[in-house]
């Protein structure tokens, strides 16, 4: 097990339970869905495609009864599919959500693609290289208070993004569980409990505003409701604001007409030491 000097600021960015993890590159059909297993028909515009992720990025409209028009990721399995998905391209498919799994299947898709959106690429994040500096994000809190990332100077913080809206089980509610998991677990383990925060930033800044996120919070914390927000943050800020800080941990950025989305699916975590100081990826709780 590393250890790590607490005198120093250790700034652990953790992605934690999103789409891609445990994806295989070598799977090359769908999942069985069990009898339980809901479906929803899905329609929208590709926006990018990884085939060895077994990935792609569509600009759906709303799926009746599930969610609001939105644009992420999908698993989607089938290997032959990735030759037709250009950007723009349009696509239909049903989307699986079985137990804590999602993914599509039975893709139809019109390789015309909309010079708009093939005009229009993705703003690509970088992962920053070891030793580089971490800007002083300000951001707005739970209660309306404003934050920054010089405010942990001397604790440890575990920070991932999420979207309140989010219903899919894979995603951010499954980050969210596993933060409130850390969470509890803190509680019993002195060497990090006054060590360590917490922090959730949206990437859906014009919904998610301080009071959403507070109410949100208050679903993932258990018993402990009065005592949450002391080691778990939920911040939000301008789409700028958000921009900035998502795309310097790695995240793609889309700009939309009236809405702009990221791509919550890195693979990995980030490991920060020293203040405000990138040391290197790592993967797993950081707790442990």
């Amino acid at each position: 097990m590393k250890k790590h000097n607490h005198a120093k600021t250790i700034l652990y960015i953790l992605f934690t339970a999103i789409l891609v993890t445990g994806f295989s590159s070598c799977k090359s059909k769908s999942p069985e869905a069990s009898a339980s297993a809901k479906k929803y028909e899905l329609q929208g515009k590709v926006v990018s495609a990884s085939k060895s992720d077994h990935t792609v990025t569509i600009n759906h409209e709303e799926i009746s009864g599930y969610m609001q028009a939105m644009t992420m990721p999908f698993a989607l399995y089938e290997d032959w599919v990735y030759d037709e998905l250009k950007p723009g391209s349009q696509i239909h498919a049903t989307l699986v959500v079985d137990g804590g799994k999602t993914w599509l299947e039975n893709p139809i898709v019109t390789s015309v693609a909309d010079p708009a959106l093939a005009g229009k690429a993705e703003e690509t994040g970088v992962e920053p290289d070891p030793g580089s500096a971490v800007p002083d994000f300000s951001l707005v809190n739970q209660d309306g208070k404003k934050i920054s990332l010089k405010q942990y100077q001397g604790s440890t913080l575990v920070l991932t993004f999420i979207y309140t809206r989010c219903p899919m089980p894979d995603y951010c509610p499954l980050m969210s569980n596993n933060f409130s998991k850390i969470r509890e677990d803190l509680l019993t383990r002195p060497e990090f409990k006054n060590k360590t925060r917490l922090l959730s930033i949206t990437v859906d800044p014009d919904f998610d505003k301080p009071a959403v996120l507070r109410e949100y919070g208050l679903r993932y914390a258990g018993s402990d409701k009065d005592a949450v927000f002391k080691k778990w943050e939920f911040a939000t800020g301008t789409p700028e604001q958000i921009k900035a800080v998502a795309q310097f941990f790695g995240l793609n950025y889309w700009p939309e007409k009236d809405r702009s989305f990221m791509d919550c699916a890195p693979p990995s975590s980030l490991l920060m030491a020293g203040y405000s100081k990138y040391t290197e990826e790592t993967s797993g709780n950081p707790l442990r």
